[in-house]
């Protein structure tokens, strides 16, 4: 992996990344973050609705969360 990164920061040989390359590096960026969304979302969820109910049990309302 090291030697992967030491390589791409080492070329002399090119002058700029391609539309290619910059177009699957937001791709995978786009992918990594639909999959944190996706792999905390229930649990973001789940924190927010037992905060709410915590606060409508102590001031006793009838609010909707």
């Amino acid at each position: 992996m090291q030697q992967l990164i030491e390589r791409l920061f080492n070329r002399k040989d090119e002058d700029g990344a391609s539309a290619v390359e910059y177009g699957l590096l937001v791709a995978a960026i786009a992918a990594l973050i639909v999959l944190i969304v996706f792999a905390l979302g229930g649990v973001v969820k789940e924190v927010f609705t037992d905060t709410c109910s915590t606060i409508q049990g102590s001031a006793g309302t009838t609010a909707t969360c």
